[in-house]
């Protein structure tokens, strides 16, 4: 009951919080609780029964959680998790108040949470997590970090204090060299793709290497289709058919992530079947291929978070699509950041939007894109790209930066987190 007090002090915050602002504050109860409580993060993950699995990575992770989870209750698992997508320390924090008893207790088998590298580094050393499942590495996220050894190091830092299991990606390079020097007592799990899908996409994966060609079948789980929102997996040598919530060989990968994650956590528990129908039945998971009706019209927000993320949703779109909106926020501080994606796949764009509005203008004329107007106001962008007409080819697209996703969905009136 030692924290008690500092819950209800949280909780209260919460309360304010939302009365000041609606749909926002969720982090000030996270952030209050845990200047006056330092332990209290730790102490409640630490006290699942069984376990903590924490996931991290460069990107991926949202989605992966969402599919984790999903898979873990379809065996009968009672899990907690960070349904908001909250991934730093306060938003997990946040997150715990929730649902927190007086005690500091929550009810539940297991606590599944998506970790930012840098905030997980910070906290994993009062962690005893008995999974941890790595998605990637990116070596160009020069906007975060200096370089990819730091992602590396913070990663590992992670990965170091799992008692059970570590679970990698095995084509990503910064990986399979983290996975070798493993100080703590974990085993390795790996899962990959096949080479011909890699040659299938060669701009956008960013593997260096194809490990999971050498993996044994029945050690590892590879990806071997993906056709659209379809795709097939290797699990012990068995193929299995798993629908994906958005187009992309990327949301194949996070599947794969999950699934492999869930057969670390389960043990002799685990059922493939059960588990690619559960994954199969996740939607998009807050602005990653999300198909919303705003006034009528159907709307895909489509997230780019980094260059890869950026190229293989580029990719992944309708071709000669009529009507997109391309909105870039204050997120992307240099937005040279994006110039390695060729987005000559759009075509054209109707709107340039965001505060980086003329930087990412310029970068789509370079490659050949027409860009019918350049608009920095969101808003006004947004109220005239949704006054036209439906397009007579696809549906209206609006591709965004984080930040102008959540300034996007602020002046729709769309929730600010989507959640399940």
């Amino acid at each position: 009951m030692r924290y008690a007090p500092v819950i209800l002090v949280g909780r209260i915050v919460r309360v304010l919080a939302r009365w000041r602002k609606p749909g926002g504050g969720s982090a000030v109860p996270g952030l209050v609780v845990n200047r006056l409580a330092p332990g209290f993060l730790s102490s409640v993950l630490n006290g699942f029964p069984d376990g903590l699995v924490i996931v991290s990575g460069s990107s991926g992770k949202s989605t992966t959680t969402k599919m984790l989870v999903a898979a873990l209750r379809a065996h009968g698992v009672a899990v907690f998790t960070n349904q908001s997508t909250a991934n730093i320390s306060q938003g997990l924090t946040s997150a715990l108040l929730e649902e927190v008893s007086l005690s500091g207790r929550i009810r539940g088998d297991m606590a599944v949470l998506e970790m930012d590298e840098g905030h997980g580094a910070l906290i994993s050393a009062t962690l005893n997590p008995r999974v941890v499942a790595l998605t990637n590495v990116m070596v160009d996220q020069i906007d975060r970090f200096h370089d990819s050894d730091m992602v590396v190091a913070m990663l590992a830092r992670i990965a170091n204090r799992a008692s059970g299991t570590v679970v990698i990606n095995a084509d990503d390079a910064s990986l399979t060299g983290l996975a070798d020097h493993l100080d703590g007592p974990a085993a390795v799990a790996r899962y990959g793709v096949t080479a011909e899908i890699l040659a299938q996409n060669p701009r956008g994966l960013g593997y260096s290497v194809t490990a999971s060609e050498r993996m044994p079948p029945a050690d590892g789980i590879l990806l071997t289709t993906v056709s659209g929102r379809s795709a097939s997996v290797l699990i012990g040598g068995a193929s299995f058919d798993l629908d994906l919530p958005a187009r992309g060989v990327h949301y194949a990968v996070d599947a794969l992530t999950a699934i492999a994650a869930a057969r670390a956590a389960l043990g002799d528990r685990f059922d493939a079947a059960t588990a690619c129908a559960a994954v199969s039945t996740i939607p998009p998971v807050f602005g990653r291929g999300e198909i919303v009706t705003v006034r009528g019209h159907r709307v895909e927000f489509v997230l780019v978070q980094n260059p890869a993320s950026f190229q293989l949703n580029v990719d992944s779109l309708e071709p000669g699509l009529d009507q997109v909106l391309v909105a870039i926020g204050s997120d992307v501080r240099d937005p040279s950041y994006f110039w390695p994606v060729d987005t000559s796949g759009l075509g054209r764009v109707l709107i340039a939007s965001g505060s980086k509005a003329h930087d990412i203008a310029l970068q789509l004329a370079y490659d050949g894109v027409v860009v019918d107007r350049i608009e920095p106001d969101l808003g006004r962008a947004l109220e005239d790209f949704l006054a036209l007409p439906d397009p007579e080819h696809g549906i209206k697209t609006i591709i965004f930066s984080a930040d102008s996703m959540r300034r996007t969905r602020a002046h729709l009136g769309l929730a600010s987190n989507r959640e399940g």
